[in-house]
């Protein structure tokens, strides 16, 4: 599904995403972790194995060769940092993690500290990184209207082009995860979309250049996005 002219508008002109968006985005996340705690449950996904086949299609965007900084938008409780520090073990990352949630910040700091692996509550990197990354942060719309999910979208991936100096990553529920759950409510609180709107979007309003990534085997894919200039 394409975006209507309505909300290209919306995006063109930059309005701004309701305070309410971001309110409700961190209640729901607060009470998830409450619920089921630091495990993928706490933000979401169905199980380990799906979360981390997620992160090694986002960290495709980095270069692991030489040391970096990064951005985790929507970090939760750490997850992605825990599985820096097994899969790349030598790899040098100035690793820094925001989170709407302060229930879901608190259990970050508690998991894990020092100069390099830091986490604060926040919307949008208070520095430039030379890579970001968002795991699943545009899937839950906490039933809003298309439209005003979609500015949000926007917005956030407006952020982390102005917060990335190489390249971001980012990844959606597509069309085909709709389908499948069409039967379930809670797909009244999901936002799944196709690549192309925000391929275009990426390409034109922010000036990247974008990979797509579709085949590992779920029902969503993974923008990986050069910051060209």
């Amino acid at each position: 599904m394409s975006l209507s002219r309505s909300d290209r508008t919306s995006i063109a002109l930059g309005s701004r995403v309701p305070a309410s968006v971001y309110s409700d985005i961190e209640a729901y996340y607060s009470a998830q972790v409450a619920k089921y705690g630091a495990t993928p449950l706490g933000v979401d996904w169905s199980c380990q194995a799906t979360q981390s086949l997620r992160f090694v299609q986002l960290l495709k965007i980095c270069d692991f060769s030489a040391p970096f900084t990064l951005n985790d938008i929507g970090c939760g409780y750490g997850a992605l940092a825990a599985f820096l520090a097994v899969r790349y073990p030598e790899a040098k990352i100035d690793y820094l993690g925001l989170d709407l949630s302060r229930a879901m910040i608190s259990r970050a700091r508690r998991r894990f500290s020092g100069p390099d692996c830091r986490f604060i509550v926040g919307a949008a990197s208070p520095r430039i990184a030379d890579f970001s990354v968002a795991s699943g942060i545009m899937n839950v719309s906490c039933s809003y209207s298309r439209a005003i999910w979609e500015g949000f979208v926007a917005t956030t991936l407006r952020e982390m082009r102005r917060t990335s100096r190489l390249g971001f990553s980012v990844n959606f529920l597509s069309d085909a995860a709709r389908a499948k759950t069409s039967a379930d409510a809670s797909i009244e609180r999901l936002y799944c979309t196709i690549p192309e709107p925000w391929i275009r979007y990426c390409e034109r309003d922010l000036g990247c250049s974008v990979e797509t990534i579709d085949n590992y085997g779920m029902r969503e894919f993974t923008l990986l996005v050069q910051c060209d200039s």
